[in-house]
């Protein structure tokens, strides 16, 4: 089932699993991004209480950014006009691997749900400029869809 025809509450709940991701990718690479995402997770839920509607979700793009961070970065790095993905904010950089993520590997997530979700990520944790960021680096990483 796409995005699109989610109903309102399933949507809620992809958006939240979202933040959770954000959370948890915030977690693994301000810890030094050592071991799996995964593993970060379990770490998050020894301590905190993820929703069992949202955590298959998460579970499921932890996966993914875990098995293909290389090929997200490099499609991220051709999408980044003047800009370094190292040089960027935690935040930016973890909202655009999300985004990214589901744009390249997320069939049901129509792009542009990709792409309006990251901004609403990057309006709640980035900072003043980091929506208007995020709509363009995912916007040019769509419409340049092919992995590098």
């Amino acid at each position: 089932m796409t995005e699109a025809k989610l109903d309102g509450a399933e949507r809620l709940h992809r958006s939240r699993a979202r933040a959770w991701i954000l959370q948890i990718h915030y977690k693994w690479e301000s810890e030094g991004s050592k071991g799996p995402l995964a593993e970060a997770l379990r770490a998050t839920m020894a301590t905190r209480h993820v929703s069992p509607r949202r955590l298959p979700y998460v579970r499921r793009v932890l996966a993914l950014m875990d098995a293909h961070l290389r090929e997200i970065d490099e499609a991220l790095r051709a999408a980044l006009d003047n800009w370094r993905l190292e040089r960027l904010s935690s935040m930016d950089r973890a909202v655009l691997r999300i985004g990214a993520t589901e744009i390249l590997f997320v069939d049901e997530v129509p792009p542009k749900v990709a792409i309006q979700e990251g901004i609403h990520l990057a309006e709640a944790y980035g900072g003043p400029d980091s929506p208007r960021f995020v709509n363009g680096v995912l916007d040019a990483l769509y419409k340049g869809r092919a992995l590098p």
